[in-house]
């Protein structure tokens, strides 16, 4: 019995397939693809929405503020608005709170001598600890309080993301990534939380990059030295009615060279210490949204105002502490904080400065808020930090003790510049892990501020322009 006779169904496939090959073979295979394209089709008219207004909107306003010609316009303006506001805002809260912290002196003045405490105790205690607490608060709190919020709506607004999309060709061109725009945007309210947002960054070539230049973004503690002395001696001694746009303008123009030495210190060190290529950054641009005002102002508050300024003021009392201990201590007819200031005083005349206020940035290491009460009372030799009651006021006393406009534009550029606070460094450290990187995060803005502060001072002088 053959096997065609037991399976007959077996030579009708046989002649049909036979057919098909000699009839309709580019037909099948037509079929075949055209099946293929409409299933691909349907899938895509599944998953694929044509765009919304919103989305169109987007894209028009990405177009603008994306572009080259006006995305940087737009940046530096939304960064001058928001340092007016800052500048403009803070004042009434910061004269509050210094109000308070007087009256509190006063009451804890009034205890230490009812219980009969000596002396010393009483100015370590309550002129330098609390002093130096106080001079934190007041200061940096009411700005933070402001600034953090406002940042944070741009970022819940969705503009941040623009930024970084923004810098990243200069960024890639130095040697480093984009995302790092955005620690940039966290450094200039604490340079300890930008630091920390390096995180986002994947490559660690590039992130340790990101953690050794962040310090070149001015945080909060230093805004109001480049506030009060850009007031006193730009905007108080030019011919224009708005002093606090002016003060914002300056302070605005030393973050753009905040940054511009940011891109060189990468472009360096992507040559040298940190060789390697950049990686490629995808960054996914949300949507523009209306942010959320209540969970915004929660979130800028809690976890970073009050977070920043938590560890301020741990590092700070301390520092308030030795202060009145240095200026208390004499050694012949001066305090060791004379001496000090005395030794200093060839390299800080060399880069435009003086001895006590290159004194009064060393033992402002834990907080760069304390620098101005702590320079004051060197040159007022009261022998605790004291506060200024108007900006007139200080530039009197400024000015009383030598400054000129070439002291002003080096303490400005010197403030800008100079080695991390021991909190960024101590964030460093953890977030390094190396003593090594944490030493070069120190030494590489150090050595920048010092070399920029002389060639500037040597060339004003050499010109004879002072």
């Amino acid at each position: 019995m053959s096997f065609a006779h037991t399976h007959p169904w077996l030579d009708e496939v046989s002649r049909k397939a036979e057919d098909i090959r000699q009839n309709s073979g580019t037909q099948i295979a037509d079929r075949i693809v055209a099946d293929l394209y409409a299933n691909a089709e349907e899938i895509a008219h599944k998953v694929v929405t044509k765009g919304t207004n919103n989305s169109i909107w987007d894209r028009k306003l990405d177009d603008i503020l994306t572009s080259r010609l006006f995305g940087y316009p737009i940046m530096i303006a939304l960064l001058g608005m928001i340092f007016w506001l800052t500048i403009t805002g803070a004042n009434y809260p910061s004269d509050l709170l210094a109000a308070l912290f007087s009256k509190l002196e006063e009451q804890l003045a009034w205890f230490f001598g009812l219980v009969g405490s000596p002396d010393w105790l009483h100015g370590v205690l309550v002129l330098g600890l609390f002093k130096g607490l106080a001079c934190v608060v007041s200061v940096m709190l009411p700005p933070m309080a402001i600034f953090f919020p406002l940042f944070t709506l741009l970022e819940d607004l969705g503009y941040l993301p623009r930024v970084a999309f923004n810098l990243d060709n200069i960024f890639k061109k130095c040697g480093a990534c984009g995302k790092q725009a955005l620690t940039m945007c966290m450094g200039f309210g604490c340079n300890a939380a930008g630091v920390v947002s390096c995180r986002i960054i994947d490559s660690p070539r590039e992130r340790l990059m990101a953690i050794l230049t962040n310090n070149f973004v001015p945080c909060n503690g230093r805004f109001p030295i480049l506030i009060a002395v850009g007031t006193i001696f730009i905007a108080g001694v030019l011919p224009f009615a708005f002093p606090t746009v002016i003060a914002a303008g300056v302070v605005t123009a030393m973050v753009i060279l905040g940054f511009i030495i940011t891109f060189g210190t990468s472009w360096l060190l992507s040559r040298t210490l940190l060789k390697g290529e950049p990686s490629s950054m995808v960054l996914e641009l949300p949507p523009y949204r209306i942010p959320q005002v209540g969970p915004v102002i929660y979130r800028s508050m809690i976890d970073r105002t009050i977070f920043v300024l938590r560890r301020a003021v741990i590092m700070a009392a301390p520092a308030g502490a030795l202060t009145w201990i240095l200026a208390n201590l004499y050694a012949g007819d001066l305090s060791i904080i004379a001496h000090a200031a005395a030794w200093l005083q060839p390299l800080g005349h060399a880069i435009g400065l003086d001895g006590f206020i290159l004194l009064a940035f060393i033992l402002g290491l834990p907080a760069n808020e304390i620098v101005i009460p702590i320079l004051l009372m060197m040159y007022l030799s009261t022998g605790q930090m004291i506060d200024f009651s108007s900006l007139e006021e200080l530039g009197k006393v400024l000015i009383h003790n030598g400054w000129t406009w070439l002291t002003a534009v080096n303490m400005m550029l010197f403030t800008l510049l100079h080695w991390p606070c021991a909190t960024t460094l101590l964030t460093a450290y953890k977030e390094s892990g190396s003593k090594k990187w944490t030493a070069m995060a120190f030494i590489i803005p150090t050595v920048t501020a010092f070399l920029i502060c002389y060639v500037f001072t040597q060339t004003v002088r050499f010109v004879g322009m002072l």
